[in-house]
């Protein structure tokens, strides 16, 4: 999965940040070392949630001049190079957007994206979290593009007062999209294809993308 989303982001991004649990830390800085893309790596010891994940690329972030950040979930190898490539052409023209993001309509959502009468996002409903969620809804993809003010200051001042999840326990990534959405520009967009949203969790979800990237495959030659 790695090295799918590695050629997937090739010229896209400068740096890749992969943020691992200790008891595969040293198996992915070997894996690096074969692979000539430009890593880093941060352990997070204790699985507290995504939140805390990401916030482990800040020092990084911080350091650099990157205009924008990029974040992934690892297991999100469906995504289409189409929707990569507009999610970099809105990040890029609407350099004021603190958050650009794809999401995808599907049934039986996992996560859906709750929207009030004016588009705007207002609250994440989690399945994993015990949440009621519509036959039919709208879903993040996993994907989404920060500005470096978003991802440095807005996103830390999230961070400060965010809570756990009642059935996880954990500190979830996604409440900032409303947290957000609620204090600046966020812009959304369609992706090109409803499965490019599913994560590969079990062998089901791993069968589901095998055949679909197999068929993209064999469509683009």
């Amino acid at each position: 999965m790695l090295d799918w989303l590695l050629d997937l982001y090739r010229g896209v991004i400068d740096r890749a940040i992969i943020v691992v649990h200790p008891s595969f830390a040293d198996q992915i800085r070997a894996y690096g070392e074969t692979t000539g893309a430009r890593l880093e790596y941060q352990v997070q010891a204790t699985p507290t949630g995504m939140l805390d994940a990401i916030l482990r690329a800040a020092p990084t972030v911080a350091s650099s001049d990157a205009s924008r950040i990029l974040i992934t979930w690892c297991d999100q190898v469906a995504i289409h190079p189409q929707t990569v490539a507009r999610l970099t052409t809105l990040s890029d023209t609407q350099p004021a957007a603190a958050l650009v993001m794809p999401t995808a309509r599907q049934s039986d959502p996992y996560i859906h994206l709750d929207r009030d009468t004016t588009g705007r996002i207002v609250r994440v409903l989690h399945r994993r979290e015990g949440d009621r969620l519509p036959p039919a809804g709208e879903s993040d993809m996993g994907l989404f593009s920060l500005s470096r003010d978003a991802f440095l200051n807005d996103l830390a001042s999230f961070a400060s007062s965010a809570g756990t999840g009642g059935a996880t326990g954990e500190r979830n990534f996604l409440p900032f999209i409303p947290w957000i959405a609620a204090q600046g520009e966020i812009v959304t967009f369609p992706c090109v294809d409803a499965i490019e949203a599913v994560g590969v969790n079990t062998p089901e979800e791993l069968q589901r993308v095998e055949s679909y990237l197999a068929a993209r495959r064999s469509v683009n030659g």
